[in-house]
Order: C-alpha cells, then structure tokens, then sequence
C-alpha cells in the first residue's frame, strides 16, 4: 500500500457547478472516490488517503468545498444549505463523468456525506463516515446536555462578526493551539501542515463561508431536519474515532432503521481527526470496505 506523500503527484483543477466554481485535486485512474472534508480544513485533508488509494486503482477528488479555500465564497448565509452542499457534491460527480462515487467524508464533509446519501443516492455507490453522528443520532443527541455542552462552539459560531473575530485573533492562536493539541498522535499536524491551514483560512472570504455552514445549520427548521430523513441503502463505512472532544462515542453507531447495511468501526486511541490520527488503520479500513465484494 503506497501511503508515501507526492504532491507532485495529484492534478489541481476546477468544476464549474453551475452557481459555482470548485477548485479540486485529483490522482489516480479508476473507479472514483470523491474525499469531502470538514472544518477547518481543505483538499489537504486527505494527504494520507489519497497516494494510498490512488495507488489501489481509484480516481480519488477531493474538493475544496464552497466557501473554502480556493472554490468560490459565495456571501450569504442561505448559499451554505444543507440542499445545496449535497446538490454540489452530485454535481461534482457528474462533472467528473462519472454516474456515481464512493463518497467519503470527515466532520462537516462526513455531515455532507449523509445528506448526499439520502438526496442523491442515484449516485453514491458506498458511503465512508469519519466521526459525524448520521443525522437522526445528531439531532437526538442534541436534545442531551452532555452533547450539548460538547457542541457549545455552535452555538457561539450563529453570532455575527465575533466568532470570525475570535478566530482570527493574534494570528489565528485559538486554530493554531487545537491543530497542534486537539489529534491524539503527536506530529499529527506539523508546525508547515498548520501553516496551510491558517493561509487556506485567511484567504477573502473563507473565515466566513467556513463559519456559515453552522449558522445555516442552525437556521433550517428542526421539523424539516426530521421529514428530510431518508434511508440509506448503500453499505455504509463508518470509521469512529472515540476520544473525540466534540462528539460523543454513543453517537457513533446509526440506527438499522436509517442506515441498514452499516459496519462501524471503533478506534479507542484516535481523536475527532481519526484519518490523520491513525492514517495507516483508516486506509485499511477504506480498500478492505472498497474491495469487499460481499457488502452490498
């Protein structure tokens, strides 16, 4: 298994989705796997999944998704929906000439994930989750203080102005101190990878466009959250790191009702930043998953 990190290896390029334009990266040939990430992060997210998979046989993209690093910002909250997050991720695929994907994703990109899994499922051929509750364990655990307490940061992000304010302070200090400390392995993050972080974050825009995926979130009725579910048919990969600080481990395992042909796997030592925590174990996880004729 090839994990050894090249960027020369991956192309940058661009979909023009329609309302917007998509910066991507992309290695490999075969069947495609698109990488979503979350927050506060971009394409290079993936660094470790996507050498390992390319050199599996897949055509893996990963985006930087709308209103984060070089894709389009579009201003509003209302661009930020959940709707239209799922409908770029369609439009992606399609772009890509292809009819369908496997779609992965970690945090907010994982959040994303389900939601393609349930909108667009014409074109998701497996889903892998990377420590995001589907949404139905989301929105009950809300309803807990443990989890609510956990989830304070938020709430804080629906203020106007203050939560970019608060960010960005004395050089981005409150991002630099969770990059370095928040992944359960040492060097996890080093001193140039946090550095990309914070340039791909002071780029015009994307503070707020990042930010806006919250106060979207937040403004959607709760009733249309709970009549939008929708099963889930394709096998799903779950990958679940436990000693997450933002999300609580009995969040991990969706409900069979949801989500019928699940397997969860549990990483006791990884944080909420499994992929990077324990890359060579998620790569595992992932060609195992993807080449598991049986789960279907």
């Amino acid at each position: 298994m090839n994990t050894m990190w090249n960027e020369g290896q991956i192309a940058h390029c661009y979909a023009d989705l329609g309302d917007v334009r998509l910066h991507y990266v992309e290695a490999g040939e075969g069947p495609l796997v698109v990488l979503l990430h979350g927050f506060p992060d971009f394409w290079y997210s993936w660094r470790h999944q996507i050498p390992a998979l390319a050199s599996a046989g897949f055509r893996v993209v990963a985006p930087d998704m709308r209103g984060y690093n070089v894709s389009d910002k579009p201003r509003g909250v209302r661009a930020y929906r959940s709707a239209i997050l799922a409908r770029d991720v369609r439009r992606l695929i399609l772009a890509c000439g292809a009819e369908g994907a496997v779609v992965g994703g970690h945090d907010w990109g994982a959040a994303v994930a389900w939601l393609v899994g349930m909108r667009h499922p014409e074109v998701v051929q497996r889903l892998v989750i990377m420590n995001v509750p589907h949404p139905e364990r989301f929105l009950r655990g809300l309803r807990t203080g443990r989890q609510l307490l956990k989830s304070w940061y938020m709430f804080f992000f629906q203020l106007p102005r203050l939560p970019e304010a608060s960010l960005r302070a004395g050089n981005f200090a409150v991002l630099r101190q969770t990059l370095r400390t928040d992944p359960m392995r040492p060097g996890a993050l080093t001193a140039e990878d946090i550095e990309r972080y914070v340039e791909a974050l002071e780029r015009p825009g994307a503070l707020t466009g990042a930010v806006n995926y919250y106060r979207a979130l937040f403004r959607q009725d709760p009733r249309r959250l709970w009549a939008d579910l929708r099963r889930i048919d394709a096998p799903v990969l779950v990958i679940w790191g436990e000693r997450d600080r933002y999300l609580g481990k009995e969040l991990a395992e969706p409900s069979r009702r949801w989500v019928p042909n699940v397997r969860v796997e549990r990483l006791p030592n990884a944080s909420h930043w499994v992929h990077m925590d324990e890359p060579e174990r998620v790569n595992s996880l992932l060609l195992d998953f993807l080449a598991d004729r049986d789960h279907k």
